[in-house]
């Protein structure tokens, strides 16, 4: 991702931290075999401090949405312990298979790893870390469903997991969804985050605009927005 499309996709700024604007299809930082990455253009968001600012959190890399860096070690260790304390509240749209016959609900779940050859790939385990997602359907079309969906932990992969579990898996995924679903992007976006970065001014509230891949979907399930052709330079 170049660094002019990284500072277009700010969503908010403060002295604290950054809120960009993930676009589906890239990973958060680099891995082992390297490769276009978003980590990579932070310096771009310095914007006069002296280093570049870090992740505070991941999203998977055909996760899109909001993704929040903190400008400096202290906010870094803030947002960290207030992720960690689950006390941002975060709201993914997902597109499904199929769906819920009910209007909404809590999963609750515990989830491990699959084995110790599939790295980060994860499973519903009895013997697994307490996993909770609350979800709510937001329209329906004929054999998908539109759901917003707000973890109540932060597991790897919880959403996607939890969704294929409960017999909805979420439409696009190549790992825990449908067999040969993996020619369309995954239907996964990180909406609407708050954060309560300060003791004495509410909650910083960012939404991120919906990406082009999942306009079509969310439309035939009844949702009125507008999609973003481009991701878009915020006011911050």
């Amino acid at each position: 991702m170049m660094s002019e499309d990284l500072i277009a996709s700010l969503l908010y700024r403060d002295g604290l931290m950054l809120v960009v604007n993930k676009p589906a299809g890239i990973p958060v930082h680099r891995g082992p075999k390297g490769g276009a990455n978003l980590e990579d253009g932070f310096d771009s968001l310095r914007f006069g401090l002296p280093r570049p600012p870090a992740l505070a959190h991941r999203l998977d890399r055909d996760t899109s949405g909001c993704l929040v860096l903190g400008r400096h070690r202290k906010a870094l260790a803030k947002l960290g312990l207030l992720f960690k304390q689950g006390k941002i509240d975060k709201t993914y749209w997902a597109v499904v298979e199929g769906g819920p016959t009910e209007a909404d609900g809590l999963i609750d779940l515990p989830l491990g790893r699959l084995d110790a050859t599939r790295g980060w790939w994860m499973k519903v385990d009895p013997l697994g870390a307490p996993s909770q997602t609350v979800w709510r359907v937001m329209g329906r079309d004929a054999g998908l469903c539109w759901l917003a969906l707000s973890p109540l932990t932060g597991r790897t992969h919880q959403l996607r997991v939890h969704c294929a579990a409960m017999g909805w898996p979420i439409l696009g995924d190549a790992v825990y969804g449908s067999v040969g679903k993996s020619e369309v992007s995954m239907h996964l976006h990180a909406r609407a985050i708050s954060i309560p970065i300060s003791a004495n001014k509410p909650p910083v509230a960012v939404e991120a605009p919906v990406p082009p891949h999942m306009g079509e979907a969310l439309q035939r399930c009844g949702w009125g927005g507008e999609v973003a052709a481009n991701i878009v330079r915020a006011d911050a």
